[in-house]
């Protein structure tokens, strides 16, 4: 079946802001995005729910960044589901859309018919941003705690950044008349904007790890208070539903704050795998190590995690002496 008319504002990142409050946001709505990353597997339904929510929190985080290349988020955990992790690749040029990619690695047997979130036990939730050649990669990491992906993200920008933060977040299956069955994501980014933080400390005098409610008080913390408030009103139909536009679901929540948008930013499943990286990878064994790897067929092969491509390599053009082998 066809997944119907793609609707204007899906698959993109609106940014915002609450001039009353001093804060900014985005709203994001994900559609082809999320089939184009599921479809590359066959993922249970509570795999495909944790990557959905993982792939929304990628496409909110990575349009605040000011990026040149990659924002990575990444779930390391020792329950059913092991690893999930997600790349957003900035957009070269102005105008063109952001790319993100994600997959998940688990242990069918290990999974059960709780919460999603069940699904990953002790571990951490990370966030790297790579800018490039020349630039030192950063990386900051938090518990997976708090009851879902989303809390673990707040939790991160409190504890990491000093940032108060908050999401609200719907993903599902979308079941419209007349449409095939496919995933459909929405959410809304806040963040307080706060001149200084007196807060700037990686856990507060208990050992706790910091909350948003921890870096704001006075003025600054009846605001932060009001606009969570007014966030809660929101319904799963206006994250992800078709009927209520970005824009329109803004001034009902916010009107008083004054909120001011600004341009969209589209985003699509896209993945940066090649042959050339994949004989990058493979650079670092010696032809001892290619020959373990070689098939009965007399080829190397691998798969990307991401996106399914299948490459079949000639063992005697890579690794590290393969300049030698072509030589002989």
């Amino acid at each position: 079946m066809s997944l119907g008319t793609k609707i204007a504002w899906d698959d993109t990142v609106l940014p915002f802001q609450l001039d009353v409050s001093d804060m900014r946001g985005r709203v994001a709505r994900l559609d082809g995005v999320l089939d184009g990353i599921l479809k590359q597997h066959e993922y249970p339904d509570t795999v495909e729910a944790l990557v959905a929510e993982m792939a929304l929190l990628t496409a909110l985080i990575g349009q605040t960044v000011s990026l040149r290349w990659k924002l990575s988020l990444q779930v390391q955990s020792k329950g059913a589901v092991r690893m999930i992790a997600t790349d957003y690749y900035a957009p070269q040029e102005e105008g063109q859309p952001a790319q993100i990619r994600a997959y998940a690695s688990f242990d069918r047997d290990r999974l059960t018919d709780n919460a999603p979130f069940d699904q990953v036990g002790e571990g951490y939730f990370a966030i790297m941003i790579d800018q490039g050649e020349g630039t030192q990669p950063y990386q900051g990491i938090t518990p997976l705690a708090g009851g879902s992906l989303s809390a673990c993200a707040e939790a991160y920008f409190a504890q990491s950044e000093q940032l108060p933060t908050r999401f609200s977040l719907s993903f599902g299956k979308s079941t419209e008349p007349k449409v095939g069955e496919h995933w459909r994501a929405g959410g809304i980014m806040l963040q307080h904007m706060p001149k200084a933080s007196p807060f700037a400390a990686s856990e507060d005098g208990n050992g706790e790890i910091l909350t948003a409610s921890d870096l704001v008080d006075g003025e600054e913390g009846e605001n932060w208070e009001r606009v969570n408030i007014l966030l809660d009103t929101v319904d799963d139909l206006e994250l992800i539903g078709p009927s209520v536009a970005p824009t329109d679901l803004l001034v009902r929540l916010f009107h008083e704050e004054q909120p001011r948008v600004y341009d969209a930013q589209a985003v699509q499943f896209g993945c940066t795998c090649s042959e050339d990286r994949v004989r990058q990878s493979l650079s670092i064994y010696s032809a001892q190590d290619i020959e373990k790897m070689t098939t009965e067929d007399g080829s190397v092969t691998a798969d990307c995690q991401f996106c399914g491509a299948h490459y079949v390599l000639d063992p005697r053009t890579v690794g590290f002496d393969a300049e030698d082998a072509d030589g002989v």
